[in-house]
């Protein structure tokens, strides 16, 4: 499993990492120290939430079976039989 962002999208994690640093810790971090956090954060923490993703999707797509089972159920006809 690899999770890979665009270039653009990457940047802007990045960007997002050192306003981090900068806003909540008062530390700024340069592009290299950003950029090995969030190689750090996609190889430690990427999978959880790529899991977590995957468990949702499933979960939405029982629920739509679901849904779909009985609308399709409800499209039945009723039988009768004569005795």
């Amino acid at each position: 499993m690899d999770i890979s962002l665009t270039k653009e999208e990457k940047q802007q994690v990045i960007d997002h990492i050192q306003n981090y640093f900068e806003l909540e810790r008062g530390e700024e971090i340069g592009n290299l120290g950003a950029d090995q956090f969030y190689e750090f954060l996609m190889k430690e923490i990427g999978p959880f939430i790529y899991n977590k993703g995957v468990k949702d999707a499933k979960k939405m797509l029982e629920q739509k079976m679901m849904d779909l089972d009985e609308d399709i159920a409800s499209l039945e006809k009723p039988t009768y039989t004569q005795r």
